[in-house]
């Protein structure tokens, strides 16, 4: 069966389809969610763009919104800060400390991923990401090719995109849906192969209207490793207008690497989209919040502004700010007074909503991103602080990799380029063909970390200590060339600022020699000195070699 029948549009309405059951399912969460954390995150309809959401009436209280802001600037400072170095790049199954080229070659490497991502957008999108997945639980960025800036990334609005997985629950299909200008289409896509309605808004000069758009990726069931033609890469990729009547493509071709990277929190089994999140986790405490701001404000309200009654003569009076009921004049001719006393327990009900915004808060793990303010506390000493930091970093640890895994993603796509465009360092020979590996040094997973040199730091004090009051030759125990490289890994240290070992052992050898030599030099004067004192200054030759007893 030819590519061209396999592959129609009618094919991939139908898998569109497909896609929509789960899809389907989960928009109400998504719109949910959306309504408490994220107003203006959402896109089910292709054609709300450009247009202003409805106003929102859910949201009586700032508490989620700051929540979610201080998530993703917490994670993007923590975890993905430009300002610092986040990732390592390594050599898989090979040992670091035996090559100091390969070192230098992986920093090289390392540099060069540092100015693609400082000269690209994706710090741009990141923030959003981690909004995103904290709301949500899922994000996708579109990876495209710059022939500037080498990347270029576009982030998704959640909605407006369908996924599916793989055996091994890796995501390999996407189904994104969207709006783009006549223009826009007949500058990317072609005269020939746009649609006879965006040729006719071209002509009659309607250059800004909106046709949807559907772009498919999926992997290619005709894959030809050995092809050179783009349709035959191991990713078909399609576009075509769904609005349109014409059976063809906008365009058809295919990619070597999924260009997206998605980044989804806990999954459940076999579940598509992911299950849990911080917002999912939150999502009770916040419309029990909204409830109570809301109550709240009505118990102060008949406080300060209560209904009133009156005598019947002040009927027509006007009063201001204040609804009235009135009665007949009693005999004491009393005036205005409130029909009923108010005395709700507003303290008690504040201090109920205090800590609910504490614990939504905690969910988006807001104090872990502030635990120096939280944990700098006079009554605690440096080593509960550094206890403190430890637990609150293993709270984090699951989310963490998360969001390692869709970092890699983009890692890969990166590398991938790279190698395409042949600007990557000549490796050194020993690791030709090897493949390459990501480590995250970032300061969130450095403080992960923390324990491992806080151990290395607790053993090397406890051997030194005990040699020096029991037994010397227990200093041998320790490997310090090799405390010194894992020491300096574990800091993320770069390997320029690192000696190689076999330029230390090299330095030692010399300075073993010249300490020998200078030994021989010391004993041979020593020597001279008993051969003075034996025979005199003026004995030399046999006279000397008599009364040594040589002779």
């Amino acid at each position: 069966m030819q590519n061209s029948t396999k592959y129609s549009k009618g094919y991939f309405e139908a898998r569109k389809a497909e896609l929509d059951v789960a899809y389907n399912a989960l928009k109400p969460d998504w719109q949910d969610l959306a309504d408490y954390f994220l107003p203006r995150s959402v896109r089910f309809l292709a054609r709300n763009v450009n247009k202003q959401p409805v106003k929102n009436k859910k949201i009586k209280d700032s508490t989620p919104l700051v929540a979610v802001r201080n998530f993703s600037s917490g994670m993007m400072s923590g975890a993905t800060s430009p300002a610092t170095n986040w990732f390592k790049v390594r050599v898989r199954n090979y040992g670091q400390d035996r090559s100091y080229e390969v070192k230098s070659w992986c920093s090289a490497v390392e540099n060069l991923f540092r100015d693609i991502f400082n000269s690209s957008n994706l710090y741009r999108v990141l923030p959003a990401v981690y909004k995103q997945i904290g709301v949500f639980g899922i994000s996708v960025i579109g990876l495209m090719s710059d022939e500037n800036t080498i990347l270029r990334c576009q982030l998704l609005p959640i909605g407006s995109y369908r996924i599916a997985k793989n055996q091994k629950g890796d995501v390999d299909t996407i189904c994104r849906v969207y709006m783009e200008t006549a223009k826009n289409l007949y500058d990317k896509f072609g005269e020939e192969n746009v649609s006879k309605e965006v040729l006719n808004a071209i002509h009659s000069n309607r250059l800004e209207e909106m046709f949807e758009v559907v772009h498919f990726v999926e992997p290619n069931k005709d894959y030809m490793p050995e092809s050179v033609w783009a349709k035959d890469k191991e990713f078909v990729s399609v576009y075509y207008e769904s609005s349109s009547t014409e059976d063809k493509f906008l365009s058809k071709s295919g990619f070597d690497k999924f260009p997206y990277a998605v980044f989804e929190s806990e999954v459940n089994g076999e579940d598509v989209y992911p299950s849990e999140c911080p917002g999912i986790n939150a999502l009770p405490d916040v419309k029990q919040l909204m409830s109570m701001v809301v109550d709240e404000g009505k118990a102060v309200k008949k406080m300060i502004s209560p209904t009133y009654k009156g005598p019947a003569s002040l009927k027509n009076k006007k009063m201001i700010d204040a609804p009235a009921a009135f009665i007949e004049e009693d005999e004491n001719g009393r005036g205005l007074t409130p029909i009923y006393e108010v005395n709700p327990r507003v303290l008690e009900v504040d201090s109920i909503i205090e800590k609910l915004k504490e614990s939504i808060k905690e969910i988006f793990y807001n104090d872990l991103f502030a635990m120096i303010l939280n944990t700098a506390e006079r009554s605690r000493t440096a080593t509960e602080v550094n206890e403190l930091k430890e637990e609150k970093m293993v709270l984090l640890s699951p989310l963490l990799q998360q969001i390692h895994n869709g970092l890699n993603q983009i890692m890969d796509w990166v590398f991938s380029e790279c190698i395409t465009l042949n600007i990557l360092p000549e490796p050194p020979l020993e690791i030709m063909g090897e493949n390459m590996d990501i480590e995250f040094v970032s300061t969130l997973a450095q403080a992960q970390k923390v324990s491992k040199i806080s151990s290395m730091e607790r053993f090397t004090t406890f051997t030194i200590n005990l040699a020096n009051s029991l037994d010397p030759s227990l200093k041998n125990k320790i490997n310090a060339n090799k405390m010194v490289d894992d020491y300096a890994d574990f800091a993320n240290i770069s390997p320029e600022q690192i000696v190689p070992t076999r330029e230390v052992e090299k330095q030692k050898q010399k300075e073993d020699e010249a300490a020998s030599q200078n030994q021989l030099i010391q004993q041979a004067k020593e020597g001279s000195e008993i051969i003075k004192n034996i025979a005199g200054v003026d004995s030399y030759g046999s006279d000397l070699m008599a009364r040594l007893g040589l002779t």
